[in-house]
């Protein structure tokens, strides 16, 4: 018989930045996988507790940031009994390669998950040269 695995939770890691913070809260570092193929770098950004429409994508210079807001669950006439997830924001940047395609690049969030897809410039995109002969 097969021995069982225990699932171990990973902790939300806090950002150890040098910058100040000029809001009070914590801020989480987003877990992230990236992938890459010959045309287009996949990145996967997990962000559970954040809303859609609390996602910001900001690109300048170069840079990538995305940020989000994880607000808390309960309302008003709830009493907390035991709260392990923790609120606050997430805040991650990537430095982009010139090889990308700023223009398209594309965001999707669902299930607690930012995938972002960033194409390769076509001249960026390796291609195969036919030889004619004569």
């Amino acid at each position: 018989m097969a021995e069982a695995k225990e699932l171990k939770v990973k902790e939300k890691q806090e950002v150890e930045a040098p910058a100040e913070q000029t809001q009070p809260g914590l801020v989480f570092t987003p877990d992230v996988d990236i992938y890459e193929t010959e045309t287009a770098i996949t990145m996967l950004a997990d962000m559970p507790g954040v809303t859609a429409d609390g996602i910001g994508i900001d690109l300048r210079d170069d840079v990538l940031t995305i940020s989000g807001e994880v607000l808390p669950f309960g309302g008003e006439k709830e009493n907390e009994i035991l709260v392990e997830f923790e609120v606050g924001r997430y805040h991650r940047q990537f430095t982009l390669a010139e090889t990308i395609d700023q223009s398209k690049i594309e965001a999707n969030y669902a299930d607690g998950v930012l995938h972002l897809n960033l194409p390769k410039q076509e001249k960026a995109t390796p291609r195969k040269i036919t030889v004619s002969a004569g």
